[in-house]
């Protein structure tokens, strides 16, 4: 990276998916889902997984012009490290009485082994939502380690650690504006 660019970008050993194709890949999905959606009579409500979810959520709720509702959800299975714990932890729960009338559509930041939203769509599906689909912006599909495939995706990216977006590392580089491959020894210290 460039020596005048802020302390965090400098921890980026590449930019793996740019502003510009972000707002492309929101364009893409926002259209995708109003198809999709398009013709329900249920009302849609967008469950934003907390925190890496925001910034995406947020674009692509831009883009959207159905009625929404939105719904947050806290679920983990990291940690503070770069290894899937294999575990979900809910720690903000999506507490509602109309789940039977409702379409849920679930927006994740990454989609890695799947165990997260593997596990999250059946608790949904469990409680009996009329209906529940996912939207990631990035997905590992050489990472898998469940039979899961997100309704609405993104872009597939290899197996590198990345940041920004949303996505961190020990909770920095959530703030950059586009997604990079965080430099190895960064994290292998």
């Amino acid at each position: 990276m460039e020596n005048n660019v802020p302390a965090l970008y400098n921890d980026c050993a590449s930019i793996l998916v740019s502003q510009q194709e972000i707002a492309a890949i929101c364009d893409r999905l926002a259209a995708e889902i109003q198809d999709t959606y398009k013709d329900s009579n249920r009302r849609l409500v967008m469950v934003v997984i907390l925190k890496g979810s925001m910034p995406f959520a947020a674009e692509l709720m831009k883009r959207l012009t159905l009625p929404l509702e939105l719904e947050f959800m806290k679920v983990s299975s990291y940690g503070a490290g770069t290894k899937t714990s294999g575990e979900i932890k809910i720690s903000l729960d999506l507490k509602r009485d109309d789940l039977q009338d409702i379409d849920l559509l679930v927006v994740e930041d990454i989609v890695d082994s799947g165990r997260t939203l593997f596990r999250l769509t059946q608790l949904l599906k469990n409680r009996n939502a009329h209906s529940v689909r996912t939207c990631t912006l990035l997905d590992k599909p050489s990472r898998r380690e469940v039979d899961f495939i997100p309704d609405f995706c993104g872009t597939a990216i290899p197996d590198e650690f990345v940041i920004g977006f949303g996505l961190d590392y020990d909770e920095k580089y959530r703030n950059l504006p586009f997604v990079g491959v965080l430099k190895r020894e960064v994290y292998e210290k």
